[in-house]
């Protein structure tokens, strides 16, 4: 069985990619959120190894999301994907505890590569 995998975005698509570049590095997606708050529900249910947070989602956005989480869990593994590329918003994921931040569009061995650095900590 393969690390489990929580994938939160409001774009499906987008969830449709990830969840396909991951179950064909051999993870297991446990569970999809569109929205900060439902990320954080179901972190709660799932217990992933790995978050992949968007930061642009409505209700929640991903770092709020990302900081309930690290509440919850101090040693969550929690990736930002975002098409927000500028230096400030990837400073400020890192500085809030993120363990790196994916520019959208994303390749696909980025993601892959950012995944597995994550769970070698």
């Amino acid at each position: 069985m393969g690390k489990r995998i929580l994938i939160a975005d409001d774009l499906s698509f987008i969830r449709m990619l990830q969840k396909e570049v991951l179950t064909a590095g051999g993870y297991q997606i446990v569970g999809e959120a569109a929205n900060g708050r439902e990320a954080v529900e179901k972190y709660r249910e799932l217990a992933p190894d790995v978050v992949l947070l968007d930061i642009t989602m409505p209700e929640m956005n991903g770092l709020a999301a990302m900081q309930q989480i690290l509440a919850i869990d101090a040693g969550a593994r929690v990736l930002i994907c975002s098409a927000i590329g500028q230096q400030s918003m990837i400073l400020e994921a890192i500085k809030a505890g993120a363990r790196d931040f994916i520019v959208k569009p994303f390749k696909p061995e980025r993601l892959a590569a950012a995944i597995a650095r994550a769970l070698a900590d």
